[in-house]
């Protein structure tokens, strides 16, 4: 690609650089029109570098886009559920009652109606698809954008730069791969797992805080004697295997060692107020604990709302047992997600992160919009609502619509790969960037037909 930079940047009268001209008068001697270079710029193939976190909260179970963000209060009784839609701070923007506090924040978000697969309704496939951008085939996984992110751009100082949080997702029915690891990029790039509750009255990181009676002197007499023992074993450490064990090995030391990365994961310092605050249940300890990590250079931090659909409640509305009942939207799952989130959300404004850290909230697919006979709705993947705000992504708008009912896109539809792409996209991510896979086949991070939402970007 050409570039006629100006090595020095002049403001022009309306704004302009002299470098943004050289750009824009170059086009048509390149036979790329002004249209066309937007484009471009828009899929991430003329950006420039940007230092974009992420919190990705994943809604396990799948919300209902009818009962959540793209309520129908003049449908059917059997269509529009049993909730009602309120006002927000954006005028023409209504969500749902179960949400109060992030009606008041709808200016920092923007809601996109208008998510849709036409892969199989089944939970997996929408995970594999919301969190890689891709369905999974031929025995390759594709790795998590977190996981791409780490790969791109490495971690900043001791912390993982990227976080899964609680725990990683467990059965939702279809025994396959739910997309939150590296993939084919290898082990190493898979992220840091918590594997605890932070809303445990006696949450302690596994394998990352060390145990109390260790001091520091036996924790580095312990890397001496490894030390030592590496010399005698180098034939061995020539194996694959054991060179992942050792940057494993150091991976885990130099977290155990380093009192920054310890402090990100020290809830217990955070008051008490602020504790309640995000809501003393899992979720919004999490949310607490993200809030925490990208303070402290953590790139990326994924939140499993829930770990399986199976006897606990979720999104999962289908009525009956062993799944949740929809009345549990305004009791349980609506308030948990409404005083994590809308807290999050807060605190990171308030401290100056929000430019810089994208918050998107999605589930797998959506919801049937007529309520089945068990008081429930079903799978859905033909339609539902995510939100997207942050790190530099358009706040205060509603992109894209569905039909009265709830039931398909009619406007501006919305692929998972499109969604990846436009979150690569927010994170300086050229879209045109190839990842090494097995067989040293090049694949870019999303799927050439992808295209970014230029609406929110």
């Amino acid at each position: 690609m050409f570039r006629l930079d100006a090595q020095k940047p002049v403001h022009l009268c309306d704004g302009l650089t002299r470098r943004d001209f050289l750009h824009a008068g170059s086009l048509s001697m390149l036979g790329l029109t002004l249209p066309g270079f937007a484009e471009l710029q828009a899929q991430g193939a003329v950006r420039k570098d940007k230092d974009v976190n992420c919190i990705m909260l994943f809604l396990l179970g799948a919300p209902s886009q009818l009962d959540t963000w793209d309520m129908k209060p003049d449908a059917p009784a059997e269509i529009r559920g049993p909730f009602h839609p309120i006002k927000t701070n954006v005028p023409g923007m209504e969500i749902s009652e179960i949400f109060p506090r992030m009606a008041k924040h709808a200016d920092k978000f923007s809601i996109l109606r208008s998510v849709y697969h036409t892969a199989a309704a089944v939970h997996d496939t929408g995970h594999q698809m919301m969190q890689t951008g891709r369905l999974f085939g031929g025995g390759l996984e594709y790795p998590h954008i977190g996981c791409v992110l780490d790969y791109v751009k490495g971690p900043k100082g001791d912390v993982p730069a990227h976080v899964l949080l609680p725990r990683p997702m467990g059965a939702t029915g279809g025994n396959m791969p739910h997309g939150q690891s590296a993939g084919f990029l290898g082990k190493p790039y898979d992220p840091f797992v918590l594997n605890a509750d932070p809303s445990d009255p006696k949450f302690k990181v596994p394998d990352l805080l060390a145990p109390d009676y260790i001091s520091a002197v036996r924790e580095d007499r312990r890397r001496r004697l490894r030390d030592s023992i590496d010399g005698s074993v180098k034939a061995l450490e020539t194996s694959a295997d054991a060179r992942l064990l050792d940057e494993n090995f150091h991976q885990a030391y130099t977290l155990m060692s380093s009192a920054k990365a310890r402090e990100a994961f020290d809830i217990a310092k955070e008051s008490e107020e602020t504790r309640k605050k995000y809501g003393m249940n899992k979720f919004g300890q999490s949310c607490l604990l993200a809030r925490r990590m990208v303070e402290r250079g953590v790139r990326f931090v994924t939140i499993n709302m829930f770990e399986t659909v199976f006897n606990e409640i979720t999104w999962d509305i289908h009525g009956s047992a062993p799944f949740t009942p929809i009345d549990a939207y305004k009791t349980l799952c609506g308030p948990w997600f409404d005083n994590g989130y809308s807290s999050l959300i807060e605190e990171l404004h308030e401290r100056g992160l929000y430019d810089n850290t994208i918050v998107v909230a999605t589930g797998e697919f959506g919801r049937t919009p007529k309520i089945n006979p068990a008081g429930g709705r079903d799978h859905w993947p033909q339609c539902w609502s995510m939100i997207l705000g942050g790190g530099g992504l358009k706040g205060g708008q509603i992109v894209g619509a569905s039909d009265p009912i709830g039931g398909y896109p009619v406007d501006r539809p919305a692929s998972p790969a499109d969604v990846a792409a436009t979150l690569y996209s927010a994170l300086g991510i050229s879209l045109t960037k190839e990842l090494p896979s097995p067989g040293n086949r090049p694949i870019p991070v999303v799927d050439y037909a992808a295209r970014p939402i230029r609406e929110l970007l």
